[in-house]
């Protein structure tokens, strides 16, 4: 068979249901071959978007997306969706085509030097230069994206190589590599972490939902009465009905979190990236007790020194810890912190009504009241970023989307295409119009996969977050201003409802009946 062929044999061996792409030159033999396979090939409107979907459905499944481009700009348009998945570690196999390798060594049409441009932003990434190793890199791209810690991995297909002929064939898949248990002298030293403390807190990170660990925190927090707060990503590990819950430890709208984790005298981080959440913001002093448990060593950081890593996988640390605490009698009170808790709920549950002004913060209960604990939300970037984090309650691990390493715009609508594919439960979008309008194209891709979401597009013809920091510096702001269509129209034409309230009881009846309805639909919401 040609190499094309095998390579997408090999995604079949893999497992993969979609590759999202754009179609080039350099790609038609592999095209043809998908053509021909069990994989369906997406098309998309940009590779940027195409490369969110492989993102989001890695963050969603835990197995990689796969993105695809031609060469030069296709390449380079992918790369923000890649270095995304990559910070956010989410599994993501991205393939780009390559011209003749007879033409690379000179300057010729489109030529860029792709796998160095993309050797920063993927965990490995390897030109397959040759057919017969076809199987083995393809193998060796989706272990690595797929393995603790997760991220993007890169192959370069040049077309030459493609139409070549070879007899290899792909190899088995032999499924996860088992993640270490902790060793018992690190169980013990935590333990006398934990039984010398009044007042210890976890710090729940993207790792805690990626690695499925939620059940096992869980139960350590409901052992302990310890509190938890969570990161963006880290959002649904514990739920925020459970009395445990601080909501997230960013302190941008309300201070409980971060009042909490500086009377603590104990934080154990669970599945913790610096990446997620700069801990000077938590540890300003450094000087904070911390236990780390994570599959990987801690970054070196001043302000995230752990006085003891457990390097394991964290549901398993948990475990042990759990079954150990009745024997050091770990059980505190929760006096310290529960009235920092019923502030924050009393927060987050300041549902907009009568002559209240339009904001997201204000708008986001009503959106929570009209969808179900599995439903879930894909964030865009920007100020409303800023309020589903901290506002937004999360019962279930993986139903709150959020960008958080490279936080890039435009991966809601994208992002949901996504989602849709990849769960049962409803999806919504939530977006700014200054990220909705990088990748609104993708609508099309929606309405022609029969995709069914609802778009939630907070609009205040601005770029509010930075418009916000520069307020927040200077008392003033500067080229951030946007102007927009009519986005009824805009939604219209692209065969999805449109729904513009115009008051609060309106709010809640459009994000009720959007999100019942079978299609897309945009429900905008014009920001006071």
């Amino acid at each position: 068979m040609q190499a094309a062929e095998l390579l997408v044999e090999c995604l079949e061996r893999e497992g993969v249901e979609h590759v999202f792409g754009l179609p080039g030159e350099e790609t038609e033999d592999l095209l043809f071959a998908l053509r021909d396979s069990s994989v369906t090939f997406v098309p998309c409107r940009h590779e940027q978007g195409a490369a969110f979907m492989a993102d989001v459905h890695g963050r969603l499944t835990g197995e990689a997306g796969v993105c695809l481009s031609t060469l030069g700009p296709g390449a380079t348009n992918l790369m923000t969706g890649v270095a995304d998945a990559n910070l956010d570690r989410a599994p993501l196999v991205a393939v780009t085509a390559q011209g003749g390798l007879e033409r690379l060594h000179k300057e010729s049409h489109q030529a860029l030097d792709v796998v160095d441009l993309f050797e920063p932003i993927t965990k490995w990434n390897a030109q397959v230069s040759d057919p017969a190793i076809v199987h083995e890199s393809v193998r060796k791209a989706f272990k690595l994206a797929e393995y603790e810690k997760p991220g993007a991995t890169h192959l370069e297909l040049p077309e030459d190589v493609a139409a070549e002929e070879t007899d290899a064939e792909p190899l088995p898949n032999r499924g996860e590599v088992r993640r270490p248990d902790p060793d018992v002298r690190s169980i013990e030293r935590v333990l006398d972490l934990l039984d010398g403390a009044e007042r210890p807190l976890v710090i729940a990170g993207n790792g805690a939902v990626r690695t499925n660990a939620s059940r096992e925190l869980r139960a350590f927090v409901e052992e302990t009465g310890a509190p938890v707060a969570s990161t963006y990503m880290g959002k649904g590990a514990v739920s925020d009905a459970s009395e445990r819950s601080l909501m997230t430890l960013d302190s941008g709208h309300h201070e409980e979190a971060s009042t909490a984790i500086a009377e603590a005298d104990l934080v154990v981080t669970v599945g913790y990236d610096i990446a997620e959440h700069d801990p000077a913001g938590w540890n300003p002093s450094a000087e904070t007790t911390i236990v780390h448990v994570d599959s990987e060593p801690a970054e070196v950081y001043e302000h995230y020194n752990p006085d003891i890593e457990v390097v394991a996988d964290p549901g398993a640390a948990l475990r042990a810890l759990t079954d150990a605490c009745p024997d050091i009698d770990a059980t505190y009170d929760d006096a310290w912190y529960s009235d920092l808790r019923e502030h924050i709920v009393s927060d987050v549950s300041d549902a907009g009504a009568g002559e209240d002004a339009f904001t997201v913060r204000r708008a986001l209960p009503h959106l929570r009241d009209a969808l179900d604990d599995a439903d879930v939300l894909v964030s865009d970037v920007g100020s409303h970023k800023m309020a589903v984090a901290q506002n937004y309650p999360t019962y279930e691990p993986n139903t709150c989307v959020i960008s958080n390493g490279l936080a890039s715009m435009g991966i809601a609508v994208p992002g949901a295409v996504a989602a849709d594919l990849a769960v049962e439960d409803d999806v919504v979008a939530v977006t700014g119009d200054g990220g909705f309008l990088m990748n609104a194209a993708e609508l099309e891709t929606a309405t022609r996969l029969g995709c069914s979401f609802t778009v939630v597009l907070f609009v205040d013809d601005d770029y509010g977050l930075i418009s916000e920091k520069q307020e927040a510096d200077r008392g003033e702001h500067f080229g951030t201003e946007l102007g927009n269509p009519d986005f009824g129209t805009f939604a219209e034409s692209f065969g999805a409802s449109h729904y513009r309230p115009d008051d609060w009881e309106g709010v809640a009846s459009a994000f009720e009946g959007a999100t019942d309805e079978d299609s897309i639909s945009v429900v905008e919401v014009r920001l006071d």
